[in-house]
């Protein structure tokens, strides 16, 4: 599966939406989804929380082992996926569609962690 090259993405294997309003959608690459496995439980950041940048806001647990979930960039939690957390197994089948884990409204205040073209992410995975 290919990464979308709308998305920007992080060396943690999240990516995210670029965003006009302030508001990103987040979830977690192909790359990741294919080395968890099954994702059996997906615990996600609660509405109203405030994530940071390059900090663990989740965790995702598969029939292999549990991983951290981290925010690309710091703000406000505005949404989470209900379907993911009904359907973890949507992180594996769909994980830049309806595989989406949660929306932040970015601090405009805040430093972005480093964000990678999907060209510079393809390289970054292929090491």
């Amino acid at each position: 599966m290919s990464n979308p090259k709308h998305l920007r993405y992080t060396r943690d294997h999240e990516w995210l939406t670029e965003t006009t309003d302030g508001v990103a959608t987040v979830g977690i690459t192909a790359h990741a989804s294919s080395a968890l496995g099954d994702v059996v439980y997906a615990q996600l950041p609660e509405v109203g929380a405030t994530v940071s940048a390059g900090s663990p806001c989740g965790e995702l647990e598969s029939t292999k082992a549990i991983s951290d979930i981290y925010a690309p960039v710091s703000g406000e939690v505005t949404e989470i996926n209900q379907a993911v957390a009904d359907d973890p197994e949507l992180v594996n089948s769909s994980p830049f569609e309806n595989g989406w884990l949660f929306k932040v409204r970015i601090d405009p205040g805040a430093e972005p962690g480093e964000l990678l073209s999907a060209e510079e992410y393809d390289a970054f995975t292929e090491q």
